[in-house]
């Protein structure tokens, strides 16, 4: 079992102490005070694991070569950090008495010890009771008798007290001069019977049966708190238990944020919140549990969350949304400080996350929160929780959360505007999870999508301005791939409009100077190919809306001058139908090809921005090439020189070199970009140019 750190190493020292216990002291290479030395500082730091704990048990309770003051060290530092298991117990009980292959007196008493100090750990206190017997036949052994006894009296019952074992108690006290261990168990007797064991005989020094060791359990309880508080850090809290440690947690605060859920003024009848530690008991009385005094509780106990979602209650939500009034109240005049409302933000962020919701009540107090916000303390915390809003109407959403959100965040930095994007492109997923999830997709507004994206749409044309960067554009694409993932689930598709990216957006892309980016952008153009197919196509086709019909046009534009430029070598051209040329002035172009020419009298514009000669697509087209020559077995009299087009290709076969056409050369280079995880480009090849879907 893994360590919770990585520089414990637990496991490895336990196997050296293992190894070491089956070799005689005499036949060692090393000695084992060093690995004791360093498991011990381990094992007081961070405590035992069920797993370690159990070798550790059995290292104990097995007669082997390790000297007994190690065993010893090993004991008093045994801190189990979860619930003790039978089997641990069982072992213990089995290794008490005499023996040649039982542990030694002083070791069993230490181990008896360590169960009446763990005895709240137990995982089932009855295996002990089973053990009753056993424990008690023991009692004639000196050694060990103070520990019994202790142990004993923790577990005796009514059921337990028999006369015969009366009797022989009586007899060991009498032997041993009135033991206080043994009169301090008969004490125990008496209290079950007290008319049969008389005064006299429970007369003198008895034993109070005290805690052993009160540092030891101070240790072990701050191991314990420790681990559960990195368990809480790292994945689920118990959902079925109070939140105690919420307490402990803000112990240091200045002011204590949420208070612990705790019910005051209950009745001797009353079934309160914190009696619950188990599924079973809160269902049964699920109807009978009272609410606890700070129903605020509620954003940071579990168990609290659990409640009111089974059992609403519109008095209680009431309070809540009165405290956190309060809460921004007291911050605007003056009364709290401002950093107590980003700490509440925590909380609330915590909630949200539990939860995966926003209730109306926590969007009143962001509407609220972001009129004070600067825009940059704890921004992710706060754009992080407000991305569990839930799908509402845009308009109204837009007008309470979005409009204050993006005054207090945006700066007129490309920092701001990012953070924005992503916090859009969040929200859009989490909507996308709900519209899934939800059984009546025609109750939800549906409309708040498409409206969301022509939002996004306005600041992905400033960031392509603000921060032309490989970077920014993947931020980008982000959204729109999410976009496409809604157009490609059919329920959803029928009910909301196809909205596309902005036209400036897509060629700016397109001319960039990253593959990933180019790549990544025609896979969603693909995408949004089959979208548009999946509505007008039978038997599944809808009526397109007038934004729809607006936008198709548009949309095949894109699709056309893209292909015009990586695959037909007609870049920039107008005269096919839908090609809009890139939006490049048309009495650029002649300008931008003379330039070209001079520089390159062999390269034309029409053809810079194809498989062969593309800034971001060259490198892997000539890989591609020089891999055929490489897997040439006979050799090759030439190598292609490159960059490759129709005409070099002919040249290059007359002269020795290799053997391939045109065709087979792109739809080759097609293939190479597949394999380089590069499939953005020949996915929309595939969908969009005809003789490639056919070969396809």
């Amino acid at each position: 079992m893994a360590s919770p750190r990585d520089d414990d190493n637990l496991g490895g020292l336990l196997d050296d102490l293992v190894a070491a216990s089956k070799i005689p002291a005499k036949r060692r290479q090393t000695a084992v005070k060093h690995t004791v030395e360093k498991t011990i500082p381990v094992l007081y730091d961070r405590g035992a694991l069920p797993g370690e704990l159990a070798r550790l048990v059995d290292l104990l309770t097995l007669r082997n070569h390790l000297d007994q003051a190690s065993l010893a060290s090993l004991v008093r530092n045994l801190y189990p950090v979860r619930k003790v298991d039978d089997e641990a117990i069982l072992r213990i009980i089995g290794a008490l008495g005499h023996g040649q292959l039982k542990p030694s007196l002083p070791l069993q008493g230490l181990l008896l010890r360590w169960l009446v100090m763990v005895y709240h750990l137990l995982e089932n206190t009855a295996i002990l009771s089973k053990t009753y017997g056993v424990l008690f036949n023991l009692l004639d052994t000196a050694a060990i008798r103070p520990q019994l006894c202790h142990l004993l009296a923790l577990i005796t019952r009514r059921r337990h007290v028999r006369p015969f074992r009366i009797q022989a108690i009586l007899g060991l006290s009498r032997q041993t001069g009135s033991d206080p261990a043994l009169i301090g168990l008969l004490r125990v007797f008496k209290n079950y019977y007290p008319e049969i064991i008389v005064g006299e005989a429970t007369r003198g020094r008895a034993a109070a049966f005290k805690h052993p060791d009160l540092q030891w359990r101070e240790r072990l309880d701050e191991i314990r708190q420790q681990h559960v508080e990195r368990r809480d850090d790292g994945g689920a809290r118990n959902g079925f238990a109070v939140n105690h440690a919420l307490a402990r947690q803000m112990k240091g605060a200045k002011i204590s944020l949420i208070p612990a859920a705790h019910t005051q003024h209950a009745q001797e009848d009353s079934i309160t919140l914190e009696e619950v530690d188990n599924p079973d008991f809160f269902v049964e009385n699920l109807e009978k549990l009272e609410l606890p005094t700070q129903l605020v509780a509620i954003l940071a106990d579990p168990l609290l969350q659990k409640l009111l979602l089974l059992r609403p209650d519109a008095q209680g939500y009431s309070r809540i949304s009165n405290w956190l009034t309060a809460c921004l109240g007291d911050v605007a005049n003056g009364d709290a400080d401002p950093s107590f409302l980003l700490d509440l933000v925590d909380v609330i962020h915590d909630y949200a996350v539990s939860t995966k919701t926003l209730p109306p009540l926590l969007m009143t107090f962001f509407r609220d929160f972001l009129e004070t916000w600067n825009g940059r303390d704890k921004r992710e915390t706060v754009l992080d929780a407000l991305t569990f809003a839930p799908l509402m109407d845009f308009e109204e959403f837009h007008q309470q959360l979005l409009q204050p959100l993006e005054q207090a965040l945006l700066d007129n930095t490309a920092t701001s505007q990012l953070a924005l994007l992503n916090f859009y492109t969040l929200l859009l997923r989490r909507w996308v999870v709900s519209m899934e999830a939800a059984g009546d997709l025609d109750s939800l507004p549906a409309d708040s999508i498409p409206n969301l994206v022509n939002n996004v749409n306005k600041l992905a044309l400033t960031l392509t301005q603000t921060s032309p960067s490989s970077l920014t554009h993947l931020a980008i694409l982000d959204f729109y791939e999410s976009c496409a993932t809604i157009f490609s689930k059919p329920p959803i598709l029928q009910r909301i409009e196809i909205t596309i990216p902005p036209a400036l957006v897509v060629y700016t892309m397109h001319f960039g100077t990253s593959l990933v980016v180019l790549s990544r952008l025609c896979g969603i153009l693909a995408s949004y190919k089959r979208a548009w197919e999946a509505v007008m196509a039978p038997p599944a086709a809808r009526p397109l809306t007038r934004y729809e019909r607006e936008q198709i046009n548009t949309f095949n534009g894109f699709l056309m001058d893209l292909c015009n430029c990586l695959w037909r070598g007609h870049a920039f051209s107008t005269t096919e139908p839908n090609a809009q040329g890139c939006r490049v002035p048309p009495t650029l172009v002649p300008a931008l090809d003379e330039y070209l020419r001079g520089v390159d009298s062999e390269l034309a514009l029409a053809s810079a921005f194809g498989l062969s000669h593309s800034p971001v697509l060259c490198l892997q087209a000539i890989a591609y090439v020089r891999e055929l020559e490489d897997a040439e077995i006979g050799g090759l009299r030439v190598r292609h020189a490159g960059p490759v087009t129709q005409s070099s290709l002919t040249q290059l076969a007359n002269r020795g070199g290799l053997q391939i056409s045109w065709q087979e050369y792109r739809a080759g280079v097609l293939k190479y970009l597949e394999s380089k995880g590069f499939n953005g480009v020949p996915e929309l090849m595939y969908n969009t140019m005809k003789n490639l879907m056919k070969g396809r």
